[in-house]
Formats: structure tokens, C-alpha cells, sequence
């Protein structure tokens, strides 16, 4: 096993534990909601400390429950980590064109005609 899959192995491994582990151990369970967003935590310790406060700024939408906000959230998730896919494999193969190029240019290949 070369070194790079041994790394890669490991991180795989410490994500899953990340994923699991409180799970596993009950962290959360003496909450109602336990793995709720940090706007939920931070809006509770808000009205625990200044129980008036009044926000400067409402939603523009306000989804009707919970499992529809998550799918929203999810789905803005998934098209940002497309377009950061999209962007990494462009600029990816790009690079990979110009090497070889170069290394037909240095071959002396004449330069071929892409077809499509």
C-alpha cells in the first residue's frame, strides 16, 4: 500500500469516527433537539440572556418545517460543492492540456487538431 493510500485510508477513517462517534456516545441526549444548527443554540443563549430582545431582521422565507429547511439547505450544499467540483476539474484538466502540449512541443509532434 503506497503511502498516499495509507493517508488517504486514515482520513477516511477519521471522518467516520467524526460522524459516529457522538452518535455512539449519547452526546446530545439530554437536549430535545440534539443535533440542531448553531442558529437554534445561538437564538436560545439570546433569549436567555436578554429575554426582550427584539432581531433587527426577519426572513425572507420561512420554510413551513423543518425537514423542508434541511432539504433547502441540503440542496444549496450540493451546488456549491458542484461548482467547486466543476471549477477544481476545469482548471485540472486545463493544466493537464498544457502539459501535453509541451511535451509534444518538446517531442516536435505537430499540433492536433481536436475533434469533435
Amino acid at each position: 500500500m503506497s503511502r498516499n493510500t495509507k493517508i488517504n485510508v486514515l482520513l477516511l477513517l477519521v471522518v467516520a469516527a467524526l460522524a459516529v462517534l457522538p452518535l455512539a456516545l449519547g452526546l446530545g441526549d439530554h437536549k430535545e433537539e440534539p443535533f440542531t444548527g448553531s442558529d437554534g443554540e445561538a437564538e436560545t443563549a439570546i433569549t436567555e440572556i436578554e429575554p426582550d430582545y427584539k432581531p433587527w431582521f426577519s426572513p425572507l422565507y420561512e420554510p413551513p418545517s423543518g425537514e423542508i429547511e434541511s432539504a433547502l439547505f441540503s440542496l444549496q450544499a450540493a451546488l456549491g460543492a458542484g461548482v467547486l467540483a466543476y471549477y477544481f476539474g476545469l482548471h485540472r484538466g486545463r493544466r493537464q492540456g498544457e502539459q501535453r502540449a509541451l511535451e509534444r512541443a518538446r517531442a516536435g509532434e505537430e499540433p492536433k487538431a481536436d475533434k469533435v
